[in-house]
Parts: C-alpha cells; sequence; structure tokens
C-alpha cells in the first residue's frame, strides 16, 4: 500500500470510529429518558430498529405518544415486549382528550380501555399532552376540560396509575384576567392530576419554571428537558441554546421530579444526532 493512501486509509478509518464514538453511549446505569416524538418519523419505517438505535445512544426510559389502540400498529403487549427486550422502560405515555377529532384512546373515546392496556403495561404515568386551538377559546373550555381532567385522574389512581397534564404556551396568556394554567392547577385535585413541565413551553411563554416549582412545589414529578436557539427561539439540542439548566435543575426537589424526557420537536440535524448531543451534554452535568 502506498503512503498517501494508507495515511487516507487512517484518516478515514479514525474518522468513522468518531462517529460510531457520538452515536454510542457511554455506559451508565442512570435513566435517561426520552419523548419518542422527537423519532416520529422513524418509527413509522422501522419501529423496532429505531427503538434500538435510541437504545444504543444511552437511552432507557420513554415516554409514548400516539396510541389508538395500538402503537405503530402493534398490540400493548407486543409494544411493551419490544422495549423490555432492548432494556426499553416505558415511564410515561401521552393522549388527547379526543374533544375535537374524536380520537380512538383519548380521554373522551376509549379512556377505560386506554388505562387498561396502560395498567397491563405497567406505565406510571398517563398525560393529556394537547390541546388543539377550538380547546383554548374560553374559560368554559378550560372548565370542561378540568372536569375531563378530574374524571381521567380518578379512573387512573383506581388502578395505581398517576395522570397529569403537559402544558405548553398557549395556558400562560390570561383569559378574562384567569390565567388557564394556574386555574389547572387550582381547580383539579393533586391527587389525581400532576403536571409535566415543559421547559422549553413555558420559557417561550415568558414563565420562569422555578418560579412555579415554587408557587406550587411537588406538583411537576415530570419535566420536558429541551433547549432553545438564541434569537430565533426555535428548538435546540439540550446544552446549545439559552436555557439555564443548571438553575431549574437545582429546584428538582421542590418540583417533586421523578422522571424527565429529552424532547426536540424539530431539528435541523439529524435527529438521533441531536439527541446523541443532548446525551452528551446532559453526562456531563449531575442531572442525572
Amino acid at each position: 500500500m502506498q503512503r498517501r493512501t494508507f495515511v487516507k486509509s487512517l484518516i478515514m478509518s479514525a474518522s468513522t470510529m468518531h462517529l460510531a464514538s457520538t452515536m454510542s453511549a457511554t455506559p451508565q446505569n442512570k435513566p435517561l429518558g426520552a419523548q419518542l416524538w422527537t423519532i416520529r418519523e422513524y418509527l413509522k419505517k422501522d419501529l423496532t430498529g429505531s427503538l434500538a438505535k435510541l437504545a444504543k445512544l444511552g437511552y432507557n426510559e420513554l415516554e409514548l405518544f400516539g396510541y389508538d389502540g395500538t402503537y405503530w400498529g402493534k398490540t400493548p403487549k407486543e409494544f411493551s415486549k419490544i422495549c423490555s427486550d432492548l432494556g426499553l422502560k416505558i415511564i410515561s405515555a401521552h393522549y388527547e382528550t379526543g374533544r375535537i377529532d374524536k380520537a380512538k384512546g383519548s380521554l373522551k373515546y376509549g379512556w377505560d380501555k386506554a388505562v387498561e392496556d396502560a395498567a397491563m403495561m405497567n406505565i406510571p404515568y398517563m398525560i393529556c399532552a394537547w390541546l388543539f386551538k377550538e380547546e383554548r377559546t374560553s374559560l368554559d373550555m378550560y372548565k370542561e376540560l378540568i372536569e375531563m381532567l378530574n374524571k381521567s385522574g380518578e379512573a387512573c389512581r383506581k388502578v395505581n396509575i398517576q395522570f397529569g397534564y403537559h402544558g405548553h404556551n398557549f395556558e400562560f396568556p390570561p383569559i378574562d384576567g384567569v390565567v388557564p394554567y394556574d386555574m389547572i392547577l387550582q381547580q383539579t385535585d393533586k391527587e389525581h392530576l400532576i403536571m409535566e413541565a415543559d421547559l422549553f413551553w413555558i420559557t417561550k411563554a415568558g414563565v420562569d419554571p422555578v418560579a412555579y416549582f415554587k408557587k406550587y412545589p411537588g406538583r411537576f414529578p415530570l419535566w420536558h428537558v429541551k433547549d432553545m436557539e438564541r434569537g430565533s427561539e426555535q428548538f435546540a439540542e439540550v446544552g446549545h441554546g439559552i436555557i439555564n439548566f443548571d438553575r431549574i435543575f437545582a429546584e428538582r426537589t421542590t418540583a417533586g421530579l421523578k422522571h424527565w424526557f429529552v424532547e426536540q420537536d424539530q431539528t435541523s440535524r439529524e435527529p438521533f444526532e441531536s439527541l446523541a448531543m443532548s446525551r452528551d451534554y446532559i453526562m456531563k452535568k449531575n442531572y442525572l
């Protein structure tokens, strides 16, 4: 082999090894969670392969979405086994209200079966994840939501599942002088409903998450950990934006934090690369 070819081969080999190192996990026994929404397009094409790739990155706890009686065409039992075989523990799952699109497996349509399936899968948390625009138009709509949340949470408690609500930024602007986010916290039974704090969306709303942890201590056992680009206020890999995670995680006890999930709704990179970048930053910290 000529020297030039040999040197080129070494460079290519080193580059390949660096990429493999970036995409592989550093061995660790601590929990590292991911919301599957980040890799939603990959799950449609190769469910098991995509979950295996996530596990290889070192993520070992999951929050699900998309339940319609199945998960990506797999029965709850089948999907649960795929995750278990890969060493992935399902912590939480997201659901819609069903008020607008009448979605199957939502709070309004098929909730008892959804709870039954979650219990069979040993999922500790079920979360109301999203409100359509039509559901945010008035305090009456939020009053109706609160009734649904209390009722859904009561059904969950009967099988030892904790119910919760995942907020965005749209619950913070006041309606007739009332902040819907506070309304939800104040008018739901704290035994039946916890809050999943999304650190990106709270920041997007111009609200301090730490202030909310102190205002409602212990009500935020679940978090979505995602960052925000400077200037554009778009999604960023954790540690590559403007959110001060050190300050927020310092109040984890106040919040009542038990589990958290990395999520990046949109990425300018290949999503698994973004997840690797977030993981690398997190593993340098004392967040795990």
